[in-house]
């Protein structure tokens, strides 16, 4: 009995679903980058910044979070391990020296230099954590990936809230005798770092005999996650309604994380009902045929053409660029180069630049929004606990509906994406013309649609270029939020924050020990500013149903098929699967 207990053990550590749950909690710990809005402030008023100056550190914070190219690459010849604990180091770096500079324990004023080069370091190992944990995931789960990408991404979006529940006493406790609380930087940069430590042997691929129930057994499962996670966000959002109506002692704020932390142990029932199941299919063995993998040994056959003797003359070196670039049908395993210099890239690439900067320049200002609107300090932390469930929402309903959608309409995720661009502009429009109390509903609709566009952008990555070079290709497309971030955020929003603040000449100058930060106060202080989001995000929008319908033929057909003919291992595991 002990030797079955222990076998068991052994076959729940190393199988495919506690690697799913251990990178459900590393997306869960990585909420520093989302709860930026909530320590800005301090970072703004401890080194005197202006709002330009500010959101510069913001860009920063995106390009760090985003710009993933080289943990793709670096993924592509080391094990998953060792990217995990790459990002785990430079996470813990980072933030601890962001937190130092901060609190003036490094020098009386960081330059601005230096405070960027810290929280990209620091937000940088999200795109590790992403790189070793998601892309993975996707290539164990590839007939799921829609489900999986938006678990992981709504964990990722749920994490801003999660990561405020523990922190919420060290905020309060570690401020000084009578002065202000202590910003909540350093505790995200030791948390994420911790996690990724403890499921580093644990996040790899992972080879698995497909069945013809396999995926149906698949969703079940994490549908179970889902459950629990949204019973996750429930809680959340009755925390946060609680704290904002009622004085909290310490001991309750520690009891209310007590009880997150218990919940995200939760989904381990899921992960032993799974891996029970398929002990006791280990334990009665059937008998099964080995015909459909044999099938597939005709494939070669479709390599005649190529060996044909006029194939064989020598070609030129033009010649030989545009075969490099001409690219397989949609849906196979593209080349890096042929995917970044494929249209269909660019049309993605393009609408998440404009769309998700958009979503990306009201996260990163609401605490400055809400601040010139007139709203409490306290009601700022409750629009990033908002914009954090809602961001959630959004991830694991885009996920779901998608994969849905997909299987019984055929309708192409890019289309999805045009819509949920389309829902961000009520969002923008209410935080352009400041309606009373609607920051509250802006605050929802921005969170939704900035998770939502998440999954969609990440599944239509992997679905027209194939998983071969996934990890690369999902970063580069990343790198489209930052860039988005700096046309938005620092050269529009920030520029017209600053030029409407010294037209109301300097009346609201905060005095700190580094000099002067303007604040701006009145609607007029980002009016223009999301005027221009509404415009560029409807553009986007029309960017997306442009890729749509290049893509409607592809999209009609099965996208899965070549997972169920014979596939015996996920393709893009071991590179498996070009032609």
């Amino acid at each position: 009995m002990a030797r079955v207990a222990f076998v068991f053990a052994a076959q729940v550590v190393r199988g495919r679903w506690f690697m799913a749950y251990g990178s459900f909690l590393i997306m869960s710990a990585a909420g520093a980058t989302y709860i930026f809005a909530i320590y800005s402030k301090d970072i703004k008023s401890t080194l005197g910044y202006t709002q330009e100056q500010l959101n510069t550190v913001g860009f920063f914070k995106d390009v760090g979070a985003n710009v993933g190219i080289h943990a793709g690459l670096v993924a592509e010849v080391t094990p998953t391990w060792l990217v995990l604990a790459i990002g785990a180091s430079m996470n813990l770096g980072g933030y601890l020296m962001l937190y130092l500079s901060v609190t003036g324990r490094v020098t009386a004023k960081t330059p601005l230099w230096l405070v960027c080069l810290y929280i990209a370091v620091g937000a940088n190992s999200q795109a590790f954590a992403n790189t070793g944990a998601l892309v993975t995931c996707v290539k164990n789960f590839p007939e799921s990936r829609g489900v999986v990408l938006g678990l992981l991404k709504g964990f990722v979006g749920l994490s801003g809230a999660i990561f405020t529940q523990p922190s919420l006493p060290f905020y309060r406790r570690w401020g000084r005798a009578g002065g202000p609380p202590r910003p909540p930087i350093f505790p995200g940069g030791g948390r994420p770092a911790a996690v990724s430590v403890v499921f580093l042997v644990t996040i790899r691929i992972i080879r698995t005999p497909r069945s013809p129930t396999a995926q149906l057994r698949e969703y079940r499962a994490f549908c179970g996650f889902l459950y629990v996670s949204l019973a996750l966000a429930a809680y959340l959002m009755v925390a946060i309604i609680l704290q904002k109506r009622l004085h909290f002692t310490h001991a309750e704020y520690g009891l209310s994380a007590g009880i997150v932390f218990a919940m995200l142990l939760v989904p381990i029932a899921i992960v032993l009902r799974e891996e029970a199941a398929l002990f006791k299919i280990k334990k009665t063995p059937e008998a099964e045929p080995d015909g459909p993998a044999l099938s597939v040994v005709t494939a070669p056959a479709k390599l005649a053409p190529e060996s044909s003797p006029a194939s064989q003359k020598p070609a030129t070196t033009t010649a030989r660029i545009l075969r490099a670039l001409r690219p397989p049908p949609r849906g196979e395993d593209y080349t890096i180069l042929q995917a970044l210099v494929s249209v269909d890239m660019l049309l993605l690439f393009t609408a998440t630049v404009f769309g998700v900067g958009g979503t990306l320049t009201a996260i990163d200002n609401m605490g400055q929004i809400g601040e010139s609107l007139g709203y409490p300090q306290r009601s700022i932390a409750t629009f990033v606990s908002l914009i954090s469930i809602w961001n959630y929402l959004g991830r694991v309903a885009s996920g779901f509906a998608s994969e849905a959608l997909l299987a019984r309409h055929r309708i192409p995720r890019p289309l999805i994406l045009a819509v949920v661009l389309l829902l961000t502009v009520p969002g923008h429009l209410l935080i352009a013309f400041g309606v009373p109390g609607s920051l509250y509903a802006a605050s929802v609709l921005v969170g939704f649609c900035f998770g939502a566009a998440q999954p969609l952008i990440l599944a239509s990555v992997s679905e027209l270029f194939g998983l071969k070079y996934y990890s690369t290709l999902y970063n580069f497309c990343g790198t489209a939020s930052p860039v988005g971030s700096y046309i938005l955020n620092v050269r529009v929003a920030g520029r017209m924050y600053d030029r409407e603040a010294a037209r109301q000449g300097g009346g609201h100058a905060v005095a700190t020990a580094a000099g002067k930060a303007l604040t701006c106060i009145g609607v007029r202080c980002y009016k223009e500013s999301f005027l221009v989001m509404t415009a560029v995000t409807v553009a986007a929008a029309a960017v997306s149903a442009a890729l749509a319908w290049r893509t409607r033929v592809f999209y009609a057909g099965d996208i899965y098929a070549k997972f169920k003919e014979g596939e015996k291992t996920p393709l893009g595991a071991t590179g498996n699967g070009a032609p």
